[in-house]
């Protein structure tokens, strides 16, 4: 395994925890929950974004670029639209899932080189930033939507 590949193996091999270890998070944070979900229907998006992380850990792009358009962030925020998020929700959300993810990496420091740790944490902190703001546009996207419907 190529020293740079190194996270993303560990994210991928640990997708099923680190998501038990955000919803744990979000099941406890008494403003999401009020939401009613279902753990399958809390946690639907987060497989395909462990995916597009994994893809971009293992072909990187420049810090700050614009990350690759993800149908499944567009989806996200449209879904939680309907199901009652706010965007704070979604914020908060988001900023628990970077927790969960960077304590899945702090439990397998051992395995870790940090002389690019630091670089595949910047990533991870970009492409989850980069799928809220699709999510975000989304949802905002909707809500224009109703808007001009409701106009009609």
């Amino acid at each position: 395994m190529e020293v740079n590949d190194v996270v993303a193996t560990i994210l991928e091999r640990e997708t099923k925890s680190t998501i038990a270890a955000w919803l744990y998070r979000v099941n406890a944070e008494p403003d999401i929950i009020t939401v009613r979900l279902n753990d399958e229907d809390r946690c639907f998006h987060l497989p395909n974004l462990f995916r597009d992380l994994v893809t971009r850990l293992r072909n990187p792009l420049p810090l700050g670029t614009r990350a690759l358009t993800s149908d499944a962030a567009d989806d996200h925020g449209c879904l939680r639209r309907v199901q009652g998020y706010t965007p704070a929700m979604l914020v908060e959300e988001s900023r628990m899932l970077q927790v969960s993810i960077f304590q899945t990496l702090r439990d397998h420091l051992s395995t870790l080189d940090m002389s690019v740790v630091l670089a595949d944490v910047m990533t991870i902190a970009d492409e989850v930033d980069s799928q809220l703001a699709q999510s975000m546009a989304s949802y905002m996207f909707e809500d224009r939507r109703e808007a001009d419907f409701i106009e009609v």
